[in-house]
């Protein structure tokens, strides 16, 4: 937070400038009617890359965790369907499967004679989702392989079955490991859901694209935009950090 109020601060500074013919820093000065009302007009968009980012967040998580299973398993094509899907989708770059979720999939749909267009919201959050589903997997899957077998020996031997191991055993040691590298994975997704602005969605770097276009000063406008991400990233990391202290995810005061 006192991060934050320094680049706040700093960024109150540099308004003073705006007398410049260089600078044109009124444009986003709180302290005047314009300039407050495009401060408030880039702020509204955080609510949209928070909410999209959340729900890709949850979604990757869940299909992550999914596709990671398979490559645990003892028969060999289950761990190759594992890896075939990793290595296709991590292959794939973020802007071009975003094109074809949002104008390739209508197209499939209606194929199949499927009348379901794909909004921007949603187009964004499937592809963020899908493309981090990817890299969640091998987070999920380095954490369970990282706790010991004998944990797994000791649950069977108390009569546990598979699920209540990985449930009530694997899964709460490899979640506190986990948590950090999800963490990036989150931080990652925020920052991607930038590219939803191509397709017409109403986010922060999609507002301030607008922005630029009507008031004609890009320098300015956009670094607002990366102080805003900033505050979004600080207040995540500080989050991520309050939950490890919380459920222990460092071990080695242990």
């Amino acid at each position: 937070m006192i991060r934050i109020a320094v680049l706040f601060s700093m960024l109150v500074l540099v308004t003073g400038c705006s007398s410049s013919a260089t600078w044109g820093w009124y444009v986003i000065n709180p302290m005047t009617p314009q300039g407050w009302v495009n401060v408030r007009f880039l702020i509204n968009g955080m609510g949209n890359t928070i909410l999209i980012s959340v729900i890709a967040a949850v979604i990757s998580i869940c299909l992550g965790l999914v596709v990671a299973l398979p490559a645990l398993a003892e028969r060999r094509w289950l761990r190759i369907i594992n890896r075939i899907y990793v290595e296709f989708v991590r292959s794939i770059p973020l802007l071009p499967m975003l094109f074809w979720v949002f104008y390739g999939l209508p197209i499939i749909f209606k194929s199949m004679g499927l009348n379901i267009p794909i909004e921007p919201f949603w187009g964004a959050i499937i592809t963020l989702a899908i493309s981090d589903s990817a890299f969640t997997a091998e987070i999920f899957r380095g954490g369970i392989q990282s706790i010991a077998r004998g944990q797994t020996e000791a649950a069977q031997t108390v009569g546990l079955n598979y699920f209540q191991t990985m449930r009530y055993v694997i899964m709460p040691q490899a979640i506190r490991r986990i948590l950090p590298p999800l963490a990036n994975q989150f931080i990652y997704i925020v920052k991607m859901s930038a590219f939803a602005s191509v397709i017409g969605m109403q986010e922060l770097t999609r507002r301030a694209n607008e922005l630029v276009v009507t008031e004609y000063r890009p320098l300015e406008i956009y670094s607002l935009l990366i102080v805003e991400y900033l505050v979004l990233v600080l207040i995540i990391s500080a989050g991520v950090r309050w939950l490890e202290r919380r459920m222990g995810s460092d071990e080695r005061g242990r």
